[in-house]
């Protein structure tokens, strides 16, 4: 279901440029390390049974509209869907954000960052209990053009906040309060453009 929601979203993106917009699409791989300055415990705990960190591995799938272009200037919305795993452990998020790209040289590299807020759904590795939460992410990378329409996105780094499922969430904790984990993201692939 959310994923048909996304297409549909990611359709009605790409049908609603202007004769300036520049609309990307991408279907990347992704990393994300997930930390936390609390090990949890109990059959909830997202990162495992006492531990603080724990590295997800999975896809990205997303689009992009640079509706606005001011010289060599973009600025625009992208939005994501990613699905990640690792331990048994299911991380999956949707974000929604802004973002701001450019031209600074005459090389056709393109630096881009961007700052969102979306959803995130977690599991544990030994629940079938799922929660979803709140959270956001800030990211940066560089797009590199090799063809008309496709760019190698060389890289993207990225940081964000998210409350995973945990002992605590779900109501079976020791009545501590467990921090918001701190997610780095890392990624590369291509880019497909539309104009």
């Amino acid at each position: 279901m959310k994923l048909r929601l996304f297409a549909t979203a990611l359709a009605a993106l790409a049908v609603s440029s202007t004769a300036h917009a520049q609309i990307g699409v991408y279907m990347n791989p992704v990393a994300i390390r997930v930390s936390n300055s609390v090990a949890d415990t109990g059959p909830f705990a997202f990162l495992g049974e006492n531990s603080k960190s724990q590295v997800l591995y999975g896809y990205m799938l997303g689009g992009y509209d640079d509706f606005f272009s001011s010289g060599k200037l973009r600025a625009g919305i992208d939005m994501r869907l990613e699905d990640l795993h690792a331990n048994h452990a299911m991380l999956r998020d949707f974000f929604l954000g802004v973002r701001v790209s450019g031209t600074p040289w005459s090389r056709p590299l393109k630096p881009y960052a961007q700052a969102a807020v979306g959803v995130t759904t977690t599991k544990a590795p030994n629940s079938t209990v799922h929660t979803t939460k709140g959270g956001y992410l800030i990211s940066a990378g560089a797009d590199y053009s090799v063809a008309k329409h496709v760019d190698l996105r060389m890289f993207e780094v990225g940081y964000g906040s998210l409350t995973t499922i945990s002992s605590d969430t779900i109501g079976a904790g020791n009545g501590r309060s467990l921090p918001a984990s701190k997610m780095l993201s890392f990624s590369a692939g291509l880019v497909f453009r539309f104009k």
